[in-house]
């Protein structure tokens, strides 16, 4: 309902924007599963803390995982996005280059979940809290939302190394995503102020470049033939 104001003697409606049930629940959500992981949360504190009920819940979403899930794609969306865009304009041109790949791939996952305001350092956690949760079950909820895009990036980096055997990419690969995630939920969620993490950074773009620069030399280097 618009919120009465009076202005000049007159009572005037004033439309204020609200934020609805859903979108309280979603950011509940992804704050206390960030912090206490899918098992440790309980569907009431998230419902107490939203000033909802589990009949909402249920409504918006139909279960605890359900929200989860949306919980999930709601911050994967922006991030899938960019590297779907990098990718699409990388390949228009030809085949790229591991470096390319990999900027590609890295820098919208630091720069589109922890630029997001006052909300990235709650993003960044929740996402690095879920791609690692000891749950099968709800690591493959998280990669059911990023697979696609990610299965595209390790194909061009297989395309990429051509002498370097494909399950050497993956296994490059899949530890270029846990130094990202490390770097997520962990180094960049300091509170302003906070003495240096593992990254030793404060800039989230001068990490990227470090981080980059790493990676380029391990799956140039490291990675057997």
């Amino acid at each position: 309902m618009p919120e009465r104001a009076v202005a000049g003697g007159k009572e005037n409606s004033v439309e204020t924007p609200v934020e609805s049930t859903r979108e309280r629940l979603l950011n509940i959500a992804e704050q206390r599963f960030g912090e206490g992981g899918y098992e440790g949360t309980s569907l009431r504190a998230i419902t107490v803390a939203a000033a909802a009920n589990i009949a909402a819940v249920n409504y918006h979403f139909g279960s605890k995982e359900a929200l989860l899930r949306a919980a999930v794609a709601r911050a994967m969306a922006p991030v899938n996005t960019e590297r779907r865009r990098r990718l699409d304009q990388l390949e228009a041109k030809g085949e790229p280059s591991a470096e390319q790949l990999i900027r590609a791939f890295i820098e919208p996952g630091l720069d589109l979940v922890l630029r997001r305001g006052e909300r990235g350092p709650v993003v960044a956690r929740f996402i690095g809290r879920v791609a690692f949760d000891p749950s099968q079950r709800i690591r493959e909820l998280y990669a059911a939302e990023s697979d696609p895009v990610e299965a595209r990036y390790l194909t061009a980096l297989q395309v990429a190394l051509p002498t370097a055997a494909p399950e050497s990419v993956a296994f490059g690969y899949l530890n270029m995503l846990g130094l990202l995630a490390l770097h997520q939920s962990q180094a960049l969620t300091r509170p302003p102020g906070a003495e240096p993490g593992l990254d030793g950074q404060e800039d989230p773009g001068r990490l990227a470049d470090n981080l980059i620069a790493f990676l380029v030399a391990a799956f140039d280097r490291g990675l057997r033939p």
